[in-house]
């Protein structure tokens, strides 16, 4: 396991790696900075320029202060969800991470036909929409758990990531059945990988680097368990 995890380390440096790391993040910018953009004119455009105020008279700052605290909200929440959605926008690119960890590492395989667009981004934004969703919840019983919360949190995301990233993976060679059938009888390794790759996520930068590495150890990981 940390086998597979030092060996995508190692690629690190490889152009395509390079490559996709570099569409996430300028895909996953474009898409917060837009967002943040339409939210903010929208909140400008529903406030009134001014109104009137008994005793105080006319107050003109309204707007403006509410379009600067939408901005400054969707900042705070980009935190959030800056991972994610590159997580989502990596899994579009994720052939290209794969196949160059097999060019490197597994030469002679067979090429796999490359999965349709469709498929792609609806696979990505399945995974984006549960990891959100997931985290969503368990932020609430963080209050709960108290000094336990940061376990909560490398449990919950490890599982997502260790399921996503494998049956990506898995599914070049075996087919969405295949994978199922693979991860199923390996559910605790891959959880356990999972764990050890969400570990670094509250990591500011180094948290933007995990969905390349992610792809590239679970690639190596299912070659490791399909010989098995």
């Amino acid at each position: 396991m940390l086998t597979d995890f030092s060996r995508a380390l190692g690629q690190l440096g490889d152009t395509r790696f390079r490559r996709v790391l570099l569409l996430g993040l300028g895909l996953t910018l474009g898409l917060l900075i837009a967002i943040t953009l339409v939210f903010s004119w929208l909140v400008g455009w529903v406030t009134p320029d001014s109104f009137s105020l008994p005793w105080i008279g006319e107050i003109t700052w309204v707007g403006s202060a509410l379009s600067w605290g939408a901005v400054l909200l969707m900042f705070v929440l980009s935190i959030f969800l800056m991972v994610p959605v590159a997580s989502a926008f990596t899994g579009i690119f994720l052939d290209d991470v794969a196949e160059a960890v097999e060019d490197r590492h597994y030469p002679g395989l067979p090429k796999v036909p490359a999965m349709g667009l469709w498929d792609t981004i609806r696979d990505s934004a399945s995974f984006f929409g549960v990891i959100v969703v997931v985290n969503l919840l368990a932020l609430m019983l963080f209050f709960f758990v108290g000094p336990f919360a940061p376990v909560l949190f490398w449990a919950v995301n490890g599982y997502l990531l260790g399921r996503e990233y494998f049956q990506m993976a898995a599914m070049r060679r075996l087919g969405r059945e295949g994978a199922n059938r693979l991860r199923a009888r390996h559910t605790g390794q891959i959880w356990v990988a999972g764990t050890l790759m969400a570990m670094p996520l509250s990591i500011p930068i180094v948290n933007l680097l995990i969905p390349v590495l992610g792809a590239a150890t679970f690639t190596h990981m299912f070659h490791r368990l399909n010989t098995e």
